[in-house]
């Protein structure tokens, strides 16, 4: 009992540090660390050696409105939801759309766009057609006289994208538990969207028929 008002003493100074939120972290180091992929064009690639894309630009909007640098990090998809997690990022701009998996998992800024099935194509990474595929549409040989002779099937392939890869509400996650991050981000993503700088980035990179949220 005698270490009680010791420990009491020290509770003041204790509270501060369990206390402290991602928002001051990004202050005290002047700069929101973004992890990205560099292969996703428009989204995020590299050209002439430089990094560019519609989250790039988005990324040092986003900054330059909360008065830090952008510290933008290239990663890959197995450390970028891990990395944030972690601490090791502060934010994924990475085309991140909502789904109920990563909502248990992160806090999400509001939305900043939306994206269509097929949008994405990754640099560099060309794909073989399968079997099925190179069939798509062809007729199919089939038994004289059988009565599929008059109206032949055609290979259909099914679509097995993953579920990120349909239409979904794109938006920046990160740490749970920051709301004074998550009311800074969203102001500074209004502001981006209030004066007409995301419409912009969006016709730019994403084309004039791109729904904005």
């Amino acid at each position: 009992m005698r270490l009680l008002p010791g420990l009491m003493l020290l509770l003041p100074l204790v509270s501060p540090l369990a206390q402290a939120e991602l928002i001051d972290d990004v202050n005290d180091r002047g700069e929101l660390r973004i992890a990205l992929e560099a292969d996703v064009p428009p989204y995020s690639f590299k050209q002439d050696g430089h990094l560019t894309g519609f989250e790039v630009e988005l990324g040092e909007l986003l900054a330059q409105e909360l008065d830090v640098n952008a510290s933008l990090l290239v990663t890959d998809s197995n450390d970028l939801l891990q990395g944030v997690e972690s601490g090791k990022y502060d934010v994924a701009l990475n085309h991140m759309a909502l789904t109920p998996d990563l909502e248990n998992r992160f806090d999400f800024s509001e939305p900043y766009g939306y994206i269509q099935p097929r949008a994405i194509n990754r640099a560099a990474q060309p794909q073989t057609p399968t079997a099925l595929e190179t069939f798509q549409g062809q007729l199919i040989g089939v038994v004289q006289g059988s009565p599929l002779v008059e109206h032949p099937p055609r290979v259909t392939v099914e679509d097995t994208r993953p579920v990120e890869d349909q239409r979904g509400t794109l938006a920046i996650p990160f740490q749970k538990g920051n709301p004074a991050f998550h009311n800074s981000l969203d102001k500074a993503l209004q502001r981006i969207k209030a004066d007409g700088r995301l419409a912009a980035l969006s016709q730019k990179w994403l084309g004039p028929q791109t729904p904005q949220p």
